[in-house]
C-alpha cells in the first residue's frame, strides 16, 4: 500500500527515545513542509482541476497538523524553534527530473514517498513510545498520512501511464530506501 522498499529499524526508534524533543519539533516544520509542498503542486498545475481540489485538501490539513504539533510542544513546553532539516527531502529531490511531464510525475511521487515514510514511522511511534499521549497522537496521524500517499500516486497518473508511474514509483522507492539505510546523525522525523 505505502510502496516503501524498507522498514524502519531500531537505529531510529533509539533516536527518538533519546530526543524525543528534536524529532516532534521537526515533525512540525514537516508537516509545514508538506503543506508547502502541496501549495506549490497547486500553482504548477493550475489546469488539472482534481489535483488543485486534492491539493487544496491537503494544505489544510497539513496545516491543521502543523498546529496541532505545535499545541504538542507548548503544551510539554518545548519550545519551537528552526532545526537543521535531515538529509533526507534534498536527497529525494534530486532525484526529480527536470522536462515536464516526468518532473510532474516524480514531484507527485516524491511527495507521496515522504507521506508513505511519514506514515511508517507514525507506525513506529504509535507502537513503540512509552507515552500514550504520544503514541495516541501519532494513532490520529495515522491514516491521513496514508491517505494523501495514495492521492499523490493517483494524481502522477494524470501526467504519464499507470505503467510508467508504477515503474518510476520502484524506482523512486529503492532510491528512498537506501537514503533511509544511510541515515542522518540529526534526530529527525525522516532520519
Amino acid at each position: 500500500m505505502l510502496h516503501l522498499k524498507s522498514e524502519t529499524g531500531p537505529r531510529w526508534l533509539e533516536q527518538v527515545e533519546n530526543h524525543t524533543d528534536l524529532v516532534l519539533i521537526d515533525h512540525a516544520h514537516c508537516e509545514k513542509k508538506a503543506a508547502g509542498t502541496a501549495l506549490n503542486l497547486l500553482f504548477a498545475y493550475v489546469e488539472d482541476e482534481e489535483l488543485c481540489r486534492e491539493m487544496t485538501s491537503i494544505v489544510n490539513e497539513e496545516l491543521e497538523h502543523f498546529h496541532m504539533v505545535l499545541q504538542l510542544l507548548k503544551k510539554r513546553g518545548i519550545p519551537f524553534r528552526r532545526l537543521k532539516p535531515s538529509n533526507y527531502g534534498a536527497q529525494l529531490h534530486e532525484l526529480i527530473r527536470n522536462q515536464e511531464p516526468q518532473r510532474a510525475v516524480d514531484r507527485l511521487l516524491v511527495a507521496g514517498l515522504i507521506e508513505a515514510r511519514s506514515c511508517e514511522r507514525f507506525g513506529q511511534l504509535r507502537k513503540h513510545l512509552p507515552d500514550a499521549e504520544l503514541r495516541d497522537f501519532y494513532d490520529s496521524l495515522f491514516e491521513s498520512e496514508a491517505r494523501h500517499h495514495a492521492v499523490y500516486v493517483r494524481l502522477a497518473k494524470h501526467f504519464a501511464p499507470e505503467s510508467e508511474v508504477m515503474a518510476r514509483l520502484e524506482e523512486l522507492s529503492a532510491a528512498e530506501a537506501a537514503i533511509i539505510a544511510a541515515g542522518d546523525e540529526n534526530a529527525r522525523m525522516h532520519s
